[in-house]
C-alpha cells in the first residue's frame, strides 16, 4: 500500500471529499447487466462470477458454460470445458478468478509403474484458455524424462530429467534433479505439446553414477508451482498416485489464463454492444496469449469488471494503520490523512454552500489530485518489484563500471514505449525462459527486449549476478545485454537486436540448398570461439546450458551471436563443475549430464558437436529418426564409425565441402562421445576450426586434425577415424543410451 500524505490543508480534503461526493452520486451508469438475476452462480462450494455461467443463457459465451454435475464421491461440483470432447472438474474454493483471469481445473497425471512405458500425453487446452507460466512441469520417479514443446518450433523448447541414486535417495528433501524435477513452460500462448517418456537405466553403460535404485511408479503432471509440495515418499512409494492418479478421482491443480472475445482491445472497444468491460471503473487489458483480451478493475477499485458496477471503490481506510497519524478520509480510488478530525464536517458544510462554478472547479482539480495518487501507487509498486529483484543488488555490482552502471537499468516506461507497451505485433519469438519483443528506444536504437518468466526469489540473486557478469562481456560473436529492467513483476532484459533470424531457421528451409559451405565453417568457428571465450577467457567461467542452433542469431552479414542465456551457470575456477538441475533441450543435451546431473564445460561441447552434425546433415537433432530408430546423433556416430557418412550428409555439403568435410566430422564425433573425458575443450575445437578456415591449411584439412597440443604442451590424442575399429564397437555401445533417451521422449 502506498504511503499515506497525511497533514494536509483544508484546501485539499475539501477537494478530496468533493471529487468523493461527484463520483459516488454523479456518475452516468451505461452499459447493461448482461446476466439474469434468475442466474445460478453457485455450485457445490464454488462461486460462478460472469463471464462465466451455469447454463448457456447465463454466461457470455460457450465457452464460458459452466456444467454443475456430481462427481463420484456423489457431491456437487463444477465443470467446465477446457479441452475439446471433456469436461475438466474446477479446483478448490476458487476456481475461477475473474481479477486475474484464471480458472484452476483438476488436470489428470500421466504415470506409470514398474518402468512400464504407457505415459500418455498431457493435455493442452484450447482458446479461449492457455496454460498459465505460474504452473510447473514435473516428473517424479526414476530415469524420466518429460518434454515441453511450442508452436515456435519442432520438438520441444525444454525439459527436465529426474535420475536416482541409492547413495543419495535417503537425503532428498526437494524437487532438486534426484527423483523429482521441474522446469518452467514456454511462453503463454505457445504450448503445444507435453510429453512425458521413460528412458532406460544406466547400470550397464559405464557412467560413473549410475542409476541404482528403481522408484515403483513415475509420474509427470503440469500444476500450479505454489501448489506443489515435494515429499520423498513421492519417489518411494506409491502415494502420490493414490492421492491424484485415475483411481483417486483427483487431479493435480492447473492454472488456465482466459481472455474474451477474439480480438485486441483497440478493435473491441469500437464495438459497445459486445464489449466485456462493462464497470465504468475498469480497463482493458491485451495479456499476449493470443486473440482476445481481458478486463480488470482499475488501481483503487476491486470487483468483477466485467458486470456493470462490478468495480467497487476500495476503502483504504477499513485497513489497520493505514495513517500514521491523523484521520484516514477514502476518496474514490484513493484516500488521504488528515491530522485535524473536525475538518470532515466543516469541508461537507463548505461544499453544500459553495456556488455550482466553483463545485466544478473543485471537481477538476480534485480528478487531478486523484491522479497524482494513482501515481505515487505506481510509483511505489514499481518501487516494490526493483527491490523484490534485489536491484541493489545489481547497482552494487555494477557500480565499479561507471559506463556500465548509467546503462545497465532502464525503466519500465521507455520500454513499454519502445515496444509500443509490448503489443502483440511486436514479438520476434519466445521459448522456455521468456518471450522476445522488438523495440526502438528514444535515441532511436532498436533493441530485442526479452520478457522473463516469473521467477522464485531463490534464484533472483543468481539471475542478477548472471546479468552483471554478461554485462562485462565483450566478444563479437555474444550478443551484447544492453540493460535490463526491474521495475515490473518478472524481470526484463534489453539485447543488442540482431535482425537476420536463427541459424536453425536459415539451415531448415524448404529449398534444397541453404548456408554455403564455407559460412556453414566460418558459423560453427564463431560458435566455437564464443564458447571458448565464456569457458575460459572470463575471470568466472560461464556454461551456457543450451546450445543449440534456435540459440544462434545471425546478423545481415551471416555473423553468428550467441544468445539466450536464460539457462546459463558460472562455475568458479575452483570447481571442474556443479551439481545442479538438469535443463536444456532435447537432442542437444549431453546424456552423462542428464544421468548424473552435474555440470561442466564438456556438457556445453556435446551440444555444440550437435549443431555441428546438424550443419553437416540438415537434420534436426530433436525430431530426426532413421530407419532403425536411431536418433541423429546415434546414427551419425554408427555411419562415421562405418565410413559411411555419404548416407547423412547433406548434398549441399558434398558438393562443396570436399576433404574438409571428413575433417570436420571427424571434430564432431570427438565432441558427441558419450564420455565426458575424452571429448575436446572447446578452445582447442576453436583452434583445430580456426585452421580449417585459414587459407595455408585449406589442402591439407584432412591431416591437420590427426593431433593438437594441450595447454602444456602435451600432445592431445588425435580424433577418431573412419578405419579405428575399436572406436565403432565402443561407439555403438555408448550410444544406445543417446538412442535410447531420443526414442523414449520423441516415440509419445
Amino acid at each position: 500500500m502506498a504511503s499515506p500524505l497525511c497533514g494536509g490543508k483544508t484546501l485539499l480534503l475539501l477537494l478530496v471529499v468533493a471529487a468523493t461526493l461527484s463520483l459516488e452520486h454523479g456518475v452516468p451508469v451505461h452499459g447493461f447487466l448482461a446476466t439474469s438475476s434468475d442466474c445460478q452462480r453457485s455450485c457445490g462450494n464454488i462461486t460462478i462470477p460472469y463471464p462465466f455461467g451455469i447454463g448457456a443463457a447465463c454466461s457470455r459465451e460457450p465457452s464460458f458454460n459452466v456444467s454443475c454435475l456430481v462427481d463420484g464421491q456423489g457431491q456437487e461440483a463444477a465443470y467446465l470445458r477446457v479441452r475439446r470432447g471433456s469436461l475438466f472438474k474446477l479446483f478448490g474454493k476458487f476456481g475461477i478468478d475473474v481479477s486475474q483471469g484464471e480458472v484452476r481445473v483438476e488436470s489428470p497425471i500421466s504415470s506409470s509403474c514398474r518402468n512400464d512405458p504407457k505415459l500418455e500425453p498431457l493435455f493442452v487446452p484450447v482458446h479461449p484458455f492457455t496454460v498459465s507460466n505460474k504452473n510447473k512441469l514435473t516428473a517424479i520417479g526414476c530415469a524420466i524424462v518429460a518434454g515441453i514443446g511450442s508452436q515456435s518450433q519442432d520438438g520441444y523448447t525444454s525439459a527436465c530429467g529426474s535420475f536416482c541414486n541409492q547413495d543419495s535417495m535417503g537425503n532428498i528433501t526437494e524437487c532438486a534433479g534426484i527423483g523429482c524435477c521441474q522446469t518452467s513452460i514456454p511462453s503463454p500462448g505457445n504450448l503445444r505439446t507435453l510429453n512425458a517418456s521413460f528412458i532406460v537405466t544406466a547400470d550397464s553403460m559405464h557412467i560413473s553414477a549410475p542409476q541404482k535404485f528403481s522408484s515403483p511408479c513415475s509420474y509427470a503432471f503440469v500444476a500450479d508451482a505454489n501448489w506443489f509440495k515435494f515429499d520423498p515418499l513421492y519417489v518411494t512409494s506409491t502415494k502420490f498416485g493414490e492421492m491424484y492418479g485415475s483411481g483417486s478421482d483427483r487431479g493435480v491443480p492447473l492454472v488456465l489464463d482466459w481472455v474474451v472475445g477474439n480480438g485486441t482491445c483497440e478493435e473491441a472497444v469500437k464495438n459497445a454492444s459486445s464489449y466485456a468491460c462493462l464497470s465504468d471503473n475498469s480497463a482493458c487489458l491485451y495479456p499476449s496469449i493470443g486473440l482476445g483480451y481481458r478486463c480488470e478493475c482499475l488501481v483503487g477499485f476491486e470487483g468483477n469488471p466485467y458486470v456493470d458496477g462490478g468495480c467497487k471503490d476500495i476503502d483504504e481506510c477499513a485497513f489497520p494503520n493505514v495513517c500514521s497519524r491523523g484521520t484516514c478520509v477514502n476518496a474514490i480510488g484513493s484516500y488521504i490523512c488528515t491530522a485535524r478530525q473536525g475538518i470532515v464536517s466543516g469541508v461537507i458544510i463548505g461544499i453544500g454552500v459553495g456556488s455550482a462554478a466553483g463545485f466544478m472547479i473543485l471537481v477538476v482539480i480534485a480528478f487531478f489530485i486523484t491522479q497524482r495518487f494513482k501515481h505515487r501507487r505506481a510509483m511505489k509498486l514499481k518501487q516494490k518489484y526493483f527491490e523484490q529483484n534485489r536491484g541493489q543488488l545489481l547497482q552494487q555490482l555494477v557500480s565499479q563500471r561507471t559506463d556500465i552502471a548509467e546503462r545497465m537499468i532502464i525503466t519500465v516506461d521507455e520500454l513499454a514505449k519502445a515496444t509500443n507497451n509490448f503489443d502483440p505485433a511486436r514479438e520476434l519469438g519466445g521459448g522456455g525462459h521468456g518471450t522476445v519483443y522488438k523495440g526502438i528506444l528514444s535515441d532511436l536504437h532498436v533493441v530485442a527486449i526479452k520478457k522473463s518468466k516469473i521467477t522464485v526469489q531463490r534464484e533472483i540473486d543468481e539471475f542478477i549476478n548472471e546479468v552483471a557478469i554478461l554485462s562485462q562481456i565483450n566478444h563479437r560473436n555474444v550478443v551484447k545485454i544492453l540493460g535490463c529492467c526491474l521495475e515490473t513483476e518478472v524481470p526484463l532484459l534489453v539485447y543488442e537486436f540482431i535482425s537476420n533470424g536463427t541459424l536453425c531457421h536459415h539451415l531448415h528451409v524448404g529449398s534444397p540448398r541453404s548456408l554455403s559451405w564455407r559460412n556453414r565453417l566460418r558459423v560453427a568457428s564463431e560458435i566455437a570461439s564464443a564458447i571458448a571465450y565464456l569457458h575460459s577467457s572470463l575471470s568466472i567461467p560461464i556454461i551456457h546450458r543450451d546450445i543449440k542452433s534456435s540459440n544462434i542469431l545471425l546478423d545481415d552479414t551471416l555473423t553468428s551471436k550467441v544468445s539466450d542465456f536464460g539457462a546459463s551457470r558460472y562455475i568458479p575456477l575452483d570447481r571442474t563443475g556443479i551439481t545442479t538441475v538438469v535443463q536444456g533441450t532435447i537432442g542437444y543435451l549431453d546424456p552423462v549430464y542428464f544421468y548424473e546431473g552435474r555440470l561442466t564445460d564438456k556438457s556445453d561441447v556435446y551440444s555444440f558437436g550437435v549443431i555441428v552434425v546438424e550443419l553437416l546433415t540438415r537434420k534436426k537433432p530433436f525430431s530426426y529418426f532413421s530407419s532403425n530408430g536411431e536418433g541423429l546423433v546415434a546414427h551419425f556416430s554408427k555411419l562415421h564409425g562405418e565410413g559411411n557418412l555419404i548416407e547423412i550428409l547433406d548434398p549441399q555439403v558434398i558438393d562443396e565441402g570436399g576433404q574438409e568435410v571428413q575433417a570436420v566430422a571427424a571434430l564432431a564425433s570427438s565432441c558427441i562421445r558419450l564420455r565426458s573425458e575424452e571429448r575436446p575443450t572447446m578452445r582447442q575445437v576453436s583452434r583445430a576450426l580456426e585452421g580449417l578456415l585459414s587459407p595455408e591449411n585449406h589442402a591439407g584439412a584432412n591431416n591437420m586434425l590427426a593431433e593438437e597440443f594441450d595447454e602444456n604442451g602435451q600432445m592431445m590424442i588425435g580424433y577418431p577415424s573412419p578405419d579405428e575399429g575399436q572406436s565403432m564397437g565402443e561407439s555403438t555401445r555408448w550410444y544406445s543410451l543417446e538412442q535410447e533417451s531420443l526414442m523414449a521422449v520423441h516415440s509419445r
